[in-house]
């Protein structure tokens, strides 16, 4: 931490900005917290890190029998539709286990909150930022099955940390946004796996995005994962994308992080009195 920096605690009162300042002369802590989930996740656990690529590998298996061999689901033509299924539950799965983790982080850790003072964001980060391991290992998955079913990488792969790091943003917004409800709200931590389990119908998945209708395309990148979903299978895979879609869901996640931090600030200084 830099000697210089001085820290006055004092209580606020209304929206608070956020201090960047004291967010980076703290930045350590941070990475203390994400190391700390991810040994704690993996502690004690027969398989270790293989269930980082495990889930969205089980879930390409499931819908590819029962809805590409039984339902006739088809993905893009180009691509075969396991890779096309594991290409959008790598992204998925980073979203809704993040989504998860953080919004149960600050209860997770309330004697943290009650005891000491620091940055409280980085809590519901750490969580966060923690997952993206499992997602860098899905992405090494996906590189295999790539390279097993010979689908060649293009430049379009460049593209791949703009989608990586609006599935961050939305994550990020909306778990700040769910950790602070759910400080005086408990209810959340029921509300939130039935968002994830219906998100995922709402989300082009498990379908291209050529099934949904030209007149709801807009209503569809107000959903911040559908773009990032298919911005993602656009850089890897080259399947067919809309501009329109992707470009939305980016401002869309940009707004939610946005957001969310303001509305953390707001809520933060009674965490410690309700918690």
């Amino acid at each position: 931490m830099d000697p210089s920096f001085e820290l006055i605690i004092e209580p606020h009162k209304g929206w608070q900005p956020v201090d960047f300042r004291e967010v980076y002369v703290q930045r350590e802590l941070l990475g203390f917290l994400m190391w700390r989930d991810i040994k704690i996740r993996y502690r004690q656990t027969l398989l270790g890190g293989v269930w980082a690529v495990l889930q969205p590998l089980m879930g390409m298996i499931v819908f590819t029998f029962f809805f590409h061999r039984l339902a006739g689901v088809n993905g893009d033509p180009q691509v075969p539709y396991p890779v096309f299924a594991f290409a959008g539950l790598s992204v998925w799965t980073f979203f809704a286990n993040a989504l998860s983790q953080a919004s149960n982080s600050l209860v997770a850790n309330q004697a943290m909150v009650k005891k000491v003072y620091f940055p409280r964001i980085f809590i519901p980060l750490g969580a966060i930022g923690a997952m993206l391991l499992d997602l860098l290992l899905s992405l090494v998955l996906l590189a295999l099955l790539m390279a097993w079913y010979h689908i060649p990488l293009t430049s379009k792969a460049l593209l791949i940390p703009v989608f990586s790091l609006g599935a961050l943003l939305a994550a990020s917004g909306l778990g700040m946004t769910l950790s602070a409800l759910n400080v005086s709200f408990r209810d959340v931590k029921y509300v939130v796996p039935f968002m994830v389990q219906m998100g995922i119908f709402v989300t082009p998945v498990i379908y291209p995005i050529r099934f949904i209708p030209q007149k709801y395309m807009l209503l569809m990148g107000l959903n911040p994962m559908a773009g990032m979903v298919t911005g993602f299978r656009y850089a890897l895979l080259g399947s067919p994308a809309s501009w329109r879609v992707m470009g939305l869901s980016l401002a869309v996640s940009v707004f939610l992080f946005v957001s969310g931090l303001y509305l953390f600030r707001r809520m933060e200084r009674h965490f410690a009195d309700v918690i």
